[in-house]
Order: structure tokens, then C-alpha cells, then sequence
């Protein structure tokens, strides 16, 4: 992959969530929202404090969905992103 973001922005790959339940239950990708956390894959030079290989947190609708290679991604303006996951 070859991309690099412009501006304050970042590439996103979305972390996929549990589609189990703490029970056991199966819940089917009909009835599962969008993950709002990922992991940061590539960053603008213009950003100093998000860096490559971060968890962040993001709004739900958030950001632009492009597809790269076969893989989707989301490019997200620094604004976007709520915080980083430690």
C-alpha cells in the first residue's frame, strides 16, 4: 500500500469487534454496528501527536471509506478522533 494522508489526516484500519456476546450468543453482522476503534496505518506529516500502529477511538460516522489493495480503510481528520487507546 502506498498512501499518504494530507492535511491533519490519518489513515484508519477498523479493529474488528467481538460478534459474540459475554454469554456465548452469536450476534449475526446484520445486527452489529460499524467498530469505532482502529488501528492508525499510515499518518500526515502534519501530525505530531497520533502515530503509526496507535488504537484510536473515532466518532460513528466519522471519516471517508476508501478501499487500498483489496482492504478498506478510513481516512479521518485529526478532529475526528476522540483519543488514543494505552
Amino acid at each position: 500500500m502506498n498512501f499518504q494522508p494530507l492535511g491533519k489526516r490519518v489513515l484508519v484500519k477498523r479493529l474488528d469487534e467481538a460478534n459474540t456476546t459475554a454469554s456465548g450468543i452469536i450476534i449475526p453482522d446484520s445486527a452489529t454496528e460499524k467498530p469505532s476503534q482502529g488501528e492508525v496505518v499510515a499518518v500526515s506529516s502534519e501530525v505530531s501527536e497520533i502515530a503509526n500502529g496507535d488504537k484510536v477511538v473515532f466518532g460513528k460516522f466519522s471519516g471517508n471509506e476508501i478501499t487500498l489493495s483489496g482492504a478498506k480503510y478510513l481516512v479521518l481528520d485529526t478532529d475526528d478522533v476522540f483519543g488514543i487507546i494505552k
